[in-house]
């Protein structure tokens, strides 16, 4: 048997944990967001998407789909899914329905940010409920609402000042192509 092959043998004190596990884990942490778990509990076994409030364990910055879109340089959902898990290293979903992509951020983020820092983007706070959908939802198939990067674990949230740095690329890249645009119409 090659070594390619060989089962891994545990290290002492390295503990590992299945995907299930850590999706529980996650869901447990988000539904301390929800002002009825019970009830949350239940929207995300029925609906898949269970109404949490912001500004407690997370806060989110709402992100039109064009921008996103333009910071990756396609349109592609998978591609788009892998640069935002690359430049974010954080949990995003998006909302299909309205073309938004939510990055969870620290709670704290509310207070810092620059309402008119990239026209369009906003930042969930304090008092905004959000539809967050069931942490297994992973599947662009499955509904309208699904996590393009999962949360890894609990507690899991972007930096804000990378998200701040992809809006801001995905508005100067947005920019350009309207740019371009207007110069060909002009030739």
């Amino acid at each position: 048997m090659s070594d390619a092959r060989a089962p891994i043998q545990p290290s002492t004190g390295v503990l590992v944990h299945s995907r299930k596990d850590r999706e529980r884990a996650v869901g447990h942490w988000l539904l301390t967001a929800a002002h009825d778990i019970a009830k949350a509990r239940d929207e995300w076994g029925t609906r898949g998407i269970a109404l949490l409030r912001c500004g407690g364990v997370f806060t989110a910055v709402r992100i039109p789909a064009d921008l996103v879109q333009a910071a990756a340089g396609t349109r592609e959902a998978g591609r788009i899914s892998t640069y935002l898990g690359e430049a974010l290293s954080g949990p995003v979903f998006i909302d299909t329905s309205s073309q938004r992509y939510y990055a969870l951020v620290p709670a704290s983020t509310a207070r810092r940010w620059d309402r008119r820092a990239v026209p369009g983007v906003e930042c969930l706070g304090s008092g905004a409920y959000l539809g967050v959908p069931r942490p297994q939802r992973t599947d662009p198939e499955e509904a309208r609402a699904y996590w393009c990067v999962p949360m890894d674990g609990p507690g899991d949230r972007c930096n804000p000042v990378a998200v701040l740095q992809v809006v801001t690329y995905g508005a100067l890249q947005r920019e350009l192509a309207a740019c371009r645009a207007a110069e060909e119409d002009h030739q």
